[in-house]
């Protein structure tokens, strides 16, 4: 009889701590996994209150012309690049709407739309490039705008996901704090990138 009071009493002790070992666990991953899931969401939320301000008043501008699409190509700072519309507003060489909201955004703030151009050279080394065709940067010196270049890393990796993109970028030499978000037409497709930052 007492050897089943033992098996009883020894049963009971591995249920206990199983149990307690359960809710120990339960305990320490908790508040990590919240920690994580917090500073994923973090990672795709606006981390400068201009950027996203100028980047809000982009897209409400570029949405009242309407839905953005593409349509034929033409010859943009030397290459040869689809046309982005906004509605029935040709966005390529047009440098009212970037100049626009980069006068709003301050000084320094730098506003482009880029399309993305899918050049037999780019697809061959497993992607798009995405050029300028509007855009309030300037190339060194004053020269004249920087239509026609290409996006860079790291912003480019998220924009190729379809994901946005905040942080410093180099963009022709000088630093920015910038925030990019893709252009995504109709269909859900990229099919470019709107772009905000300021000198840092």
């Amino acid at each position: 009889m007492l050897r089943t009071g033992e098996l009883i009493a020894d049963r009971a002790a591995r249920l206990i701590a199983k149990k307690a070992l359960v809710v120990l666990v339960i305990a320490i991953g908790l508040p990590g996994s919240l920690m994580l899931m917090a500073s994923a969401a973090n990672a795709q939320e606006p981390r400068d209150a201009r950027t996203a301000a100028s980047m809000t008043a982009l897209k409400e501008k570029t949405a009242k012309l309407g839905a953005p699409k593409i349509e034929g190509t033409e010859a943009v700072g030397n290459k040869l690049v689809p046309v982005l519309y906004f509605g029935s507003t040709k966005m390529n060489d047009n440098f009212t709407l970037v100049d626009e909201v980069a006068k709003e955004g301050g000084p320094g703030m730098a506003v482009t739309l880029f399309v993305k151009a899918g050049i037999p050279q780019a697809r061959a080394a497993g992607g798009d490039e995405y050029i300028r065709v509007a855009t309030s940067v300037r190339l060194a010196y004053g020269i004249g705008r920087a239509v026609g270049t290409v996006m860079g890393s790291p912003a480019l990796d998220s924009i190729k996901a379809g994901e946005p993109y905040f942080g410093e970028v180099e963009v022709l030499g000088t630093a920015y704090i910038t925030h990019y978000e893709p252009i995504k037409d109709a269909s859900g497709e990229t099919i470019g990138a709107y772009f905000v930052g300021y000198k840092k």
